[in-house]
């Protein structure tokens, strides 16, 4: 990839508009770059996690598992993807699964850009300085959001009504899935317990 491949997000999200336009017509987004920047987000929340300032950080070090929190960081980038895929394509949408991947990836650099020199400053904060810890972090995350309305409504090329109706559905289909994969592996589970239980009698009576 070349230099202006990676230098392209940034633009992204200081001219949201042009930037998702360029994107999606101009072929100047990479799957490859939103996958980066999908790991240096999961990165900066490990390390936001682990090593966050005593007044901003109420995780326990004993329960923290940097597994876990790839898992809740990676599986929602994909569900969420996933579920817009499915929901749009009902909806008439234009957006390829490729170009929602790209466009989900690059609203995150906000959050990525604010992370690790958040997480750096808030170890020398005091008590009257956190609420501008809380501050950045929502402008971070209010960016990300405002980025993922541009993204989504351009490679879709909806109206904002739609794109607020169809991230509405999306969400509703992402927590549907988690409730159909929860309810599957409780029952895959049960079955298991229960053939198990069974071939332990079974073993005992002969």
């Amino acid at each position: 990839m070349k230099l202006e491949h990676y230098k392209f997000p940034f633009h992204v999200i200081l001219h949201p508009f042009d930037g998702f336009w360029d994107m999606k017509y101009e072929g100047k987004g990479k799957v490859g770059i939103a996958m980066i920047i999908l790991s240096l987000l999961v990165l900066s929340v490990i390390v936001q996690r682990q090593f966050s300032g005593f007044l901003v950080n109420f995780n326990d070090p004993r329960y923290l598992n940097s597994l876990d929190d790839m898992q809740f960081t990676v599986l929602p980038f994909f569900l969420f993807c996933i579920a817009n895929w499915s929901i749009t394509t009902l909806m008439e949408g234009e957006g390829k699964f490729g170009e929602i991947i790209m466009a989900t990836g690059y609203a995150l650099l906000p959050i990525v850009i604010v992370n690790l020199p958040l997480t750096f400053v808030s170890r020398f904060m005091t008590m009257e300085e956190t609420p501008f810890y809380y501050l950045i972090n929502s402008f971070a995350a209010i960016w990300f959001c405002f980025l993922l309305f541009v993204g989504i409504m351009t490679v879709h090329q909806y109206t904002p009504a739609r794109t607020l109706i169809t991230l509405g559905l999306t969400v509703v289909a992402m927590g549907i899935v988690v409730f159909l994969a929860s309810l599957a592996f409780s029952m895959t589970m049960q079955i298991y317990y229960f053939i198990a239980n069974i071939y332990r009698e079974l073993i005992f009576r002969m």
